[in-house]
C-alpha cells in the first residue's frame, strides 16, 4: 500500500460526484477502503430507531464516505485545489502543495 497524501484535519475539495466542488475538513480516514468522511459533505439520511443518543429516533442526516481519489487538498496559500508532494526538509519528510510550493503542516 502506498503512503496516503491526505491526513485527518486537512481542508479538501471534492472533484467529482454529487458533492463536486464542496469543501470541508477531513474528520476521519479509512485506510482499508481508502475513503474519508468530510465535515458537511456528501450528507445522507439515515433512519434510526430510538436509542440513548437519539431518544426520539427518526431520520438523521450524517456524512457518508468519499473515496480519496475524488479529493484534492486545498492550497493554504492560494485556496485552490492542488496536488500533494513530499520532500525532505531538515531531515524530516514534509508534505507540500505542488501549485505554490507551500509546506503543509
Amino acid at each position: 500500500m502506498s503512503k496516503l497524501k491526505l491526513k485527518k484535519g486537512d481542508i479538501v475539495r471534492v472533484t467529482t460526484g454529487n458533492a463536486k466542488s464542496s469543501q470541508g475538513k477531513i474528520l476521519e480516514i479509512n485506510t482499508e477502503k481508502l475513503t474519508a468522511i468530510i465535515e458537511g459533505v456528501n450528507m445522507v439520511s439515515k433512519h434510526t430507531k430510538p436509542n440513548a443518543k437519539h431518544p426520539q429516533g427518526g431520520i438523521i442526516k450524517q456524512e457518508a464516505p468519499v473515496h480519496l481519489s475524488n479529493l484534492k487538498l486545498v492550497d493554504p496559500k492560494t485556496g485552490e485545489p492542488t496536488r500533494v508532494g513530499r520532500k525532505v526538509v531538515d531531515g524530516n519528510v514534509v508534505r507540500f502543495a505542488k501549485k505554490s510550493g507551500e509546506v503543509i503542516k
